[in-house]
């Protein structure tokens, strides 16, 4: 027998392969990925804000937007809505442990404080209980919907305000919760960008307010009376920069007192009509709920899902609502 080369070794090698694999519909078939998804009638979420506050009220309506979608769908979706009434860690964390006890076949978390609700949300996990974080960054671990561009948007606040001073003066800053990322990086990002480029702007105090409103308004008083020319005030929250601004209007230091913020509510489009706030960092919270309810539906039903969806934010002023 005359020896084979190793092309002919390998032309015959092939061609005996291909006389195994069964030929026509049958082969062409193979595996259904379809059959790996799971159909769904009814499913149950739980929505963990980290306070009752008018910014949530806005994510549930995209909440509200995407269960009508699928009522359409033939899938009936409820959903509790357990939002602590403080910003307290003791309470978030015990209505989370509580949650994961229900069951649900979906849980969303706004983390108050990741050191102690990461370890929490690691145990849902574990109960094979769908999760996803949102609004506020938790945990690579963890599918997460929202802006994480925070301390961004702290640098967009700290330039807008630093040019209309002209680079000189006081503000005052009301940080929000000190356990939360998103707080905590806007004020950051705030500071810097003062320091780098406007030195000549002194910050005169810094204050939490712990996302409440009566505190932040509170705390913008105590700050205008000890520093009646204060230039500006930065809020790190939805409530800090209303709470600034009713003190900005009692003290009648509007146009004097610059008021800039992150989050936007109902109250915060008048003030800044009125010209008492002059700009806010907003983000897309409608989406963040829309998409929440898309996503644990869809892990539901073993669909695969991101682990990082950025719904994006943009910097609002009298002029973008179109004045």
């Amino acid at each position: 027998m005359t020896p084979r080369t190793p092309f002919v070794r390998a032309a015959f090698a092939a061609a005996l392969v291909l006389t195994l694999i069964p030929a026509g519909p049958a082969a062409a078939a193979g595996f259904d990925q379809g059959a790996l998804i799971k159909p769904v009638t009814k499913v149950n979420l739980i929505f963990i804000p980290k306070v009752v506050h008018p910014w949530y009220d806005v994510v549930e309506q995209g909440v509200k937007f995407a269960i009508a979608e699928y009522k359409k769908e033939g899938i009936e979706v409820s959903y509790t809505w357990d939002a602590p009434p403080t910003a307290d860690i003791d309470q978030q964390n015990r209505r989370i442990e509580t949650d994961i006890g229900r069951n649900p076949d979906g849980l969303a978390v706004s983390c108050l404080d990741p050191a102690t609700n990461t370890q929490l949300l690691k145990e849902a996990v574990k109960n094979k209980v769908n999760l996803i974080t949102f609004d506020t960054f938790c945990d690579a671990a963890f599918p997460f919907v929202g802006h994480r561009k925070d301390e961004q948007d702290g640098r967009t606040a700290a330039d807008y305000l630093g040019e209309k001073l002209g680079g000189k003066g006081s503000v005052g800053i009301l940080v929000g919760s000190l356990t939360a990322p998103n707080h905590v990086a806007r004020v950051k990002g705030f500071k810097d960008e003062l320091a780098k480029k406007y030195p000549g702007i002194r910050i005169a105090f810094e204050q939490p307010d712990n996302d409440n409103l009566e505190q932040a308004v509170s705390m913008a008083e105590s700050g205008l009376q000890a520093t009646p020319d204060l230039g500006g005030i930065y809020g790190a929250n939805a409530s800090a920069p209303i709470g600034a601004a009713r003190a900005v209007i009692a003290a009648k230091r509007v146009g004097k007192t610059l008021v800039v913020g992150a989050g936007d509510i109902p109250e915060t489009y008048q003030l800044i009509e009125d010209g008492v706030i002059s700009a806010i960092t907003a983000q897309r919270q409608w989406e963040i709920g829309y998409w929440a309810v898309r996503y644990l539906v869809s892990a539901k039903q073993n669909h695969t899902i991101p682990m990082d969806h950025a719904t994006g934010g943009f910097l609002m002023t009298r002029e973008t609502l179109g004045h």
